[in-house]
């Protein structure tokens, strides 16, 4: 499989896509792809928007993608694509559509016969066995919480390590914690925005600045950097 998991979209102050894009182009190759984009986890914009956005910044890299909405055979999309591109927004959302189109075991095929995946935010969480370590909110019913499976831990994108200043809720450290009482044999990884995880050849790396901070109940969290090795995840 070839995967590329991303945290998040955009750092602050920087255009969208932008901190990502010299990785997915070398993680796509110097020959130009026409990925097929996933826009389902939008909400409060249109699908076309989020496509043109997204557009927009593979353009910059010599690739491109068009969104799954245009094909009246959404299955058979998945079937030709010579990539898939899954967009952040609501994980709810994204998931309930996945399974409304009856897309989760083709696309799941796909990857697993060597399709590129490339997904941010909620596209990261659905390449998990289930979507339960999103942090969204759960705005409609996904008909299961199965994901895709690509990989055998859970990510938390986004991860923060504590609330911000006068917020006295639960740290997301604890909210990961009530996940490990009820899942006690799965990892979680929290992974910080500006970073990302890449599978390929067989190897599951970490690139950004930031280290990932890894949990499993009854162990001390880990931090590991980009120079650690992320394989032992794999065999969960």
């Amino acid at each position: 499989m070839q995967l590329l998991l991303i945290s998040n979209s955009t750092m602050a102050g920087e255009p969208y896509l932008d901190y990502p894009k010299h990785e997915i182009k070398k993680f796509l190759g110097d020959k130009p792809v026409k990925a097929l984009f996933i826009p389902y986890a939008a909400v409060t914009f249109s699908f076309d928007d989020y496509e043109a956005k997204v557009e927009q910044r593979f353009a910059e890299i010599g690739h491109h993608v068009r969104g799954i909405h245009h094909y009246d055979d959404p299955v058979k999309a998945v079937e030709e694509a010579e990539a898939i591109v899954v967009g952040g927004g609501n994980t709810w959302q994204l998931v309930r559509m996945l399974h409304d189109n009856n897309l989760m075991k083709p696309i799941a095929k796909r990857v697993a016969n060597g399709m590129p995946y490339i997904g941010w935010s909620a596209g990261s969480n659905v390449a998990c066995p289930t979507l339960r370590t999103t942090n969204d909110m759960p705005i409609i019913d996904p008909l299961g919480f199965d994901c895709l499976k690509l990989v055998p831990f859970q990510i938390n994108p986004h991860y923060q390590d504590k609330n911000p200043d006068g917020h006295a809720g639960e740290t997301r450290e604890q909210r990961i914690e009530e996940f490990l009482e009820v899942n006690p044999d799965t990892y979680v990884v929290g992974l910080r925005e500006g970073t990302m995880l890449k599978y390929d050849d067989g190897k599951l790396s970490l690139i950004g600045n930031l280290k990932a901070r890894i949990f499993k109940k009854d162990q001390k969290p880990l931090e590991l950097s980009s120079e650690d090795n992320f394989n032992f995840l794999l065999k969960n």
